[in-house]
């Protein structure tokens, strides 16, 4: 094998049309790898060179009295700004700069950029719009980038905008801390007012309960002297009846005069008794009737109180709507989900409630108190009817009474003076008549005394129960106002502490700051793609070597095809090694090209050469130029699946699997780790494999080998 390599390395050093494209091809990594990394080693440093132009055509706007500039403000920041190579031109030029490829980008600022951040408050506010303008047919990725700052752009102009929004909601909270405090004073005077109702109308309740046991017994009195006057009528019907039978029969009264003089003490002493009667009714009735002519009065005091007390609850519910015009003001200066607002639309409602029902019952008391008025003026009628009826009745008594005495006088002059008799019998009968209608009138009278008593115990019934609602609703009333002046004192309290200063506005218009912290930092974009293109390079240089140096033949008839095998692979190994030191030392030193660890790069470059090597050996010794095509497509499918640019997973299914069966992943895989993430487990993992793939590759090609020196050399052997 000795005398087969250095013939070898002879041959290759003798021939110089092999020795200087293999010299050649010794730098052809590294100026793969080298030229690329090197020209996009930080192309992001370099954005500031970048052209972009901006057109600024924002007419600004007036915002709370003052004005906004936002398009001006945008320029002047630009103008500031290294992050690109800004331009500021008309909108025509700038649009025929762009299309001429004098720049990469366009920027232009509408002319209602300004006014439409005026717009946040209105019903249907309109958003900023930054127009971006990339000529991609120019340079798509240069398009990109722009894209990305834009986005910058558009986050600092809503940084902006918020900051300005944020300072005149403080201005709006201030003033609502003193529209809320007034409110609250307001609240607490109507507390007070209500409080004062609250004792007033249990003070009525408690009238009105007492009025309402006094007319149940006034009731009960008038229909027990309804019921006597009832009787009283149908005796005196009946004593008028007697009497005319008594005109009538004046004939068998002389022939029965002895009877009738038995009788005449009985009936003295019941006419007497009678006008005894009718005299105390009599007296009884004055007191009666003024007693109901005061409950009159009383109950057209009582209605005139409660109407001007329903006229005041109508004040009420008017100054109660004025409270709620004002609050509305308030709260729609409040968010429409805060708890301060919800409190208030809760406490708001309920006084309208409470003040509506305020307003009924004293509707119902009022038409109560009317109908009791209109009941006693009748009842006072009646009893003055009354009145009459038993003065007309007691003095008809007094004239039956002297008649019955005379009767009982003359009862033995009855024979003698019968005319006499006639005569005051007569004036009996005209009396008995007069009662007897009198007698109607006092039931009639009484009939209507009963009705209107009747109608005097209901409304009192129904005037207590209100008032008892109207007792509970105006302690609710109170309550929901001592709540709501507690609410709007507090509201107006938190409001008046909010001190709002130019760091409060930044923070609200820029609450959330993103804090990066980087794993396995990458300095720059050529050290990210660093494991890609030295990969790519290593791969390429190998792929060279199978031209200019030869793979199958011989320097001389070897012994074995292990011997041939080891010969070629020596050599190519060699080469490879150099390689992979020559690529990681320039990557290194000139592009300063940072590792985790030298020594362990410098053994992963010249593995993964080496298992490069191995590959190309075996394809193109078995295969030849068919072999060589393979290699190429090998190279195409490592290209896309070794996932160095974009992550394995963005790429098309179908490619996906073939990443495991090829080596370039595992070196992408293994430079990442001994470059960046200093996952060196993981480096050696990736080492492992490829020395796999080598192994796998070499006895590939020595099978060929020895299948090649079989066939070609053994008849020279024998020979």
């Amino acid at each position: 094998m000795k005398s087969l390599f250095k013939e070898e390395l002879l041959a290759l050093f003798k021939n110089k049309k092999i020795l200087i494209p293999v010299l050649a091809v010794l730098f052809i990594p590294i100026l793969y790898s080298g030229m690329f990394l090197w020209a996009f080693w930080d192309p992001y440093g370099q954005l500031s060179d970048l052209p972009v132009v901006v057109t600024n055509q924002d007419k600004g706007a007036i915002f709370e009295g003052e004005e906004l500039e936002l398009g001006n403000e945008l320029v002047d920041r630009l103008k500031k700004s290294d992050d690109f190579n800004f331009k500021f031109m008309e909108k025509e030029k700038a649009y025929e700069s762009l299309e001429n490829q004098q720049y990469y980008l366009l920027i232009e600022i509408p002319e209602n950029f300004s006014e439409n951040a005026t717009t946040l408050l209105d019903d249907e506010p309109k958003k900023l719009e930054l127009k971006y303008v990339p000529n991609e047919s120019y340079n798509f990725l240069a398009s990109q980038i722009g894209s990305t700052a834009i986005q910058q752009m558009k986050a600092s102009i809503a940084e902006k905008v918020s900051e300005t929004y944020a300072e005149t909601m403080f201005t709006k909270v201030e003033e609502l801390a003193g529209g809320i405090g007034q409110a609250s004073d307001g609240a607490d005077q109507l507390s007070k007012g209500t409080l004062e109702l609250k004792d007033g109308t249990e003070t009525l309740h408690e009238k009105l309960s007492e009025l309402a046991r006094k007319s149940i017994e006034f009731n009960n009195g008038v229909k027990t002297v309804q019921s006597g006057s009832e009787d009283l009528a149908a005796g005196i019907e009946s004593l008028a009846n007697g009497l005319t039978q008594l005109e009538e029969g004046h004939q068998e009264l002389s022939l029965a005069s002895r009877n009738a003089a038995e009788g005449s003490g009985n009936l003295v002493q019941g006419i007497t008794e009678t006008r005894l009667g009718m005299e105390k009714a009599a007296n009884k009735l004055p007191d009666i009737i003024s007693g109901t002519t005061e409950l009159h009065q009383g109950a057209e005091s009582l209605a005139g109180s409660l109407q001007s007390w329903q006229t005041q609850a109508g004040k009420v519910s008017e100054g109660v709507s004025m409270l709620e015009e004002k609050l509305q003001m308030i709260l729609s200066e409040m968010p429409n989900e805060s708890q301060q607002r919800r409190e208030l639309e809760a406490a708001l409602s309920s006084i309208k409630t409470r003040t509506s029902e305020l307003s009924g019952y004293a509707g119902e008391l009022s038409q109560g108190a009317k109908e009791l008025s209109d009941g006693l003026e009748s009842l006072n009628q009646g009893q003055m009817e009354l009145q009459n009826g038993i003065t007309t009745l007691a003095e008809g008594s007094a004239k039956l009474e002297s008649g019955a005495k005379q009767v009982a006088e003359g009862e033995q002059q009855i024979a003698a003076g019968m005319n006499t008799f006639h005569e005051k019998l007569s004036v009996a009968a005209a009396g008995a008549s007069d009662i007897v209608q009198g007698s109607k009138k006092l039931t009639g009278g009484l009939d209507q005394l009963s009705d209107g008593t009747n109608k005097i115990v209901q409304g009192t019934g129904q005037l207590e129960e209100g008032s008892g609602q109207l007792v509970k609703g105006t302690a609710e009333i109170h309550d929901g106002n001592s709540e709501l002046a507690e609410k709007l004192s507090q509201g107006s309290s938190e409001a008046s502490s909010v001190n709002a200063d130019e760091n409060t506005f930044n923070m609200m218009a820029n609450p959330v700051e993103v804090k990066s912290e980087k794993l396995n930092e990458v300095p720059n974009y050529g050290t990210g793609f660093a494991p890609y293109f030295i990969s790519l390079g290593l791969f390429v240089g190998a792929l060279m070597i199978s031209i200019v140096f030869p793979l199958r033949e011989p320097a001389v008839v070897p012994r074995s095809g292990v011997q041939w095998f080891l010969s070629k692979f020596a050599i190519l190994g060699g080469i490879g090694i150099i390689q992979g030191l020559i690529a990681a030392f320039v990557l290194m030193a000139s592009l300063g090209l940072e590792v985790q660890s030298v020594p362990l790069f410098l053994l992963f470059s010249i593995v993964t050469s080496l298992t490069f090597m191995a590959l190309i050996q075996f394809l193109v010794s078995a295969f030849g130029d068919p072999g060589r095509f393979v290699a190429i497509l090998v190279l195409i499918f490592q290209l896309t699946t070794s996932a160095g640019t974009f992550p394995l997973e963005l790429i098309p299914n179908f490619l996906q699997p073939f990443s495991v069966f090829l080596p370039m992943t595992y070196t992408v895989q293994g430079f990442k780790a001994v470059i960046s993430s200093g996952n060196l487990a993981f480096m050696w993992q990736n080492v492992y494999i490829l020395i796999g793939f080598a192994i796998i590759f070499m006895i590939g090609s020595l099978a060929y080998f020895n299948f090649k020196h079989k066939r070609q050399f053994r008849a020279l052997q024998h020979d």
